[in-house]
C-alpha cells in the first residue's frame, strides 16, 4: 500500500471514528435532555398521559381555538417523551388520575372547566378565582392576598400549578388562565421556559406559579413571563 492510499485510509477511518464519536455524544445528550424534561412535568416514557378538553364559555361541547392550541402543545409533549395520549371531557372525567400524567387546562369560571374547580378546592386552598362579573375583581386570581387582574385583550394571567391528588401515583400539571389566550400563553410559556423555572423553582415535585401575559394584542400568546412563584402559599390554607 502506497504511502498516499495509506494516508486516505486513514483519513477516512478517523473521519469514521470522530463522525460516529459525535453521532453518540449528541446522541446521549438527546436522552439526557428527554430524561430531564420528563422528570420536570412528572412523565414516565410508556405512560399514559391524560389531557383534560374544557369548553367554550358559551358553548358547551365545543373549545376555545387557543385551548385547543394549548392541548395540542400538551398532546405533543406527552408523544415526545413517548406516552400514549388519550383525551378526556371536563364534564364526564371524574375519578383520580391514578398512574397517568394528566393536564388539565381552563378556568373553572363560566362552566369552561368544572375539573379545574375542584383540582383547586381539594389541591390549592390558598387560590381563589373571582367569578366572573364580580365588581373591581372579574376573573381575577387570589393567592395569598396578592390579586392578578384580568384586564381583557390587554394583560391577563393564568395560574400553572403541579401536584399529587389523594391517590394518584402520577401528577396533575394544572393551567387555568383568564381566557383561552392566557391558557395558550402559560402552555407556551411552561413548555419554552420549563429548564429555567426547574433552576428557579425551590422544589419540581410541586409548585405552583403566575403567568402574566402583556401586550396581548401586539404579542398575543407569546408575551407571557413569569409574574410569582406563589409555591409556598397556594397549597395553605389560609390563616395557617
Amino acid at each position: 500500500m502506497t504511502g498516499i492510499v495509506l494516508n486516505v485510509v486513514i483519513g477516512l477511518v478517523t473521519s469514521m471514528l470522530s463522525g460516529s464519536s459525535v453521532w453518540l455524544w449528541q446522541r446521549h445528550a438527546r436522552r439526557r435532555f428527554l430524561r430531564r424534561k420528563a422528570r420536570f412535568f412528572g412523565i414516565v416514557p410508556g405512560d399514559v398521559c391524560i389531557v383534560v378538553m374544557n369548553n367554550k364559555w358559551n358553548a358547551p361541547g365545543s373549545a376555545q381555538h387557543r385551548d385547543v392550541q394549548a392541548m395540542l402543545k400538551a398532546a405533543m409533549l406527552a408523544a415526545e417523551l413517548g406516552c400514549e395520549v388519550t383525551m378526556r371531557s371536563s364534564d364526564e372525567f371524574r375519578g383520580s388520575n391514578g398512574s397517568a400524567v394528566e393536564f388539565c387546562i381552563g378556568s373553572p369560571e363560566n362552566g369552561s372547566n368544572v375539573r379545574t374547580g375542584g383540582h383547586l378546592r381539594h389541591n390549592l386552598p390558598g387560590v381563589t378565582v373571582h367569578p366572573f362579573g364580580t365588581p373591581g375583581l372579574s376573573m381575577a386570581i387570589e393567592v395569598g392576598g396578592e390579586v392578578f387582574s384580568w384586564d381583557r385583550g390587554e394583560r391577563e394571567h393564568a395560574l400553572v400549578a403541579k401536584f399529587h391528588p389523594p391517590g394518584a401515583q402520577r401528577p396533575v400539571v394544572l393551567i387555568s388562565g383568564q381566557s383561552s389566550v392566557a391558557n395558550h400563553a402559560a402552555m407556551h410559556y411552561l413548555l419554552t421556559s420549563w429548564k429555567e423555572l426547574a433552576a428557579l423553582l425551590h422544589a419540581t415535585e410541586r409548585f405552583c406559579f403566575i403567568v402574566r401575559v402583556e401586550s396581548i394584542g401586539t404579542y398575543d400568546f407569546y408575551g407571557g413571563t413569569l409574574a410569582r412563584d406563589v409555591s409556598a402559599v397556594a397549597f395553605t390554607i389560609p390563616g395557617q
